[in-house]
This record gives structure tokens, C-alpha cells and sequence, in this order.
């Protein structure tokens, strides 16, 4: 029963996802095709980045995930690691606007956020869990 619900845990997770790249691909395309570059139009565009990259990184977290990892995360901690993803691509993007971007920089947020991560994996792996009258 376990497995069935994971498969079915996975596949919202890969419609969600699918979802997420697919308004984020056609966004960040049509503001480039068809709109100014105004206040407006620049907000929309990390708006619709964030969702273009989240969206198209869950699969390569996951295959990283089923690669790497001992024991399978769920859904969750799946699309909180792209979602990561997407907020250093838009950070970066930013910073890349205001000619504030360097080498040195970049690799300085990616390892904030990738500790940022590590610290919520040690949180929720020293999470007591007892065992219920289920699990016995």
C-alpha cells in the first residue's frame, strides 16, 4: 500500500511540476516576445523564472535523489529542493540586472542556500517519531 501512494505521490508531483515549466517556459517567452521592458514586466519576469525553473529542475532533483540518496524523500522535500533552485536562479538573475554578480558571489549564495537545506534535512531527521499500534 505504501508504494502505491508514493507512485501516486510522485506522478501529482510530475503533473505539478510539468505545470509549473509549462506557464513558466510560455511566460518568460511571451514577455520576451511581446512586452516592454517596464517595472511591471521585469516583477512578472521572476515571478514566471521562479516557476520555469522550479518546474523544470524536479526531475533532475529527483534523479539525483534516486541516485545518490540511501532512503527515497518525499514529494515535498522534492519540489522544496527545486523550489530552492528557482529562488538562486531569480536571486542570480537579479543581482545580474544591477551588474552585482560575480563568480564569488554566486558561489557564496549557492552554498547559503544549499546549507540552508542541509539544516532542514538535520531538523526533520532528528524529529522524534514513536511508533503506533499500526506500525507494530
Amino acid at each position: 500500500m505504501n508504494n502505491r501512494n508514493s507512485s501516486r505521490s510522485l506522478l501529482s508531483l510530475y503533473i505539478a511540476a510539468g505545470v509549473l515549466a509549462l506557464v513558466g517556459w510560455v511566460g518568460v517567452l511571451a514577455l520576451i516576445f511581446y512586452t516592454v521592458p517596464i517595472v511591471e514586466a521585469r516583477w512578472m519576469f521572476f515571478l514566471l523564472a521562479t516557476a520555469l525553473l522550479t518546474g523544470t529542475a524536479v526531475p533532475f532533483i529527483r534523479y539525483l535523489n534516486r541516485r545518490f540518496e540511501r532512503r527515497n524523500p518525499t514529494s515535498a522535500v522534492l519540489l522544496r529542493r527545486a523550489l530552492w533552485i528557482g529562488v538562486l536562479g531569480v536571486t542570480m538573475a537579479w543581482l545580474q540586472i544591477g551588474r552585482s554578480l560575480s563568480w564569488g558571489s554566486g558561489l557564496l549564495l549557492a552554498g547559503v542556500f544549499i546549507g540552508i537545506e542541509w539544516l532542514l534535512e538535520m531538523r526533520d531527521r532528528s524529529r522524534y517519531r514513536s511508533r503506533s499500534v499500526d506500525d507494530r
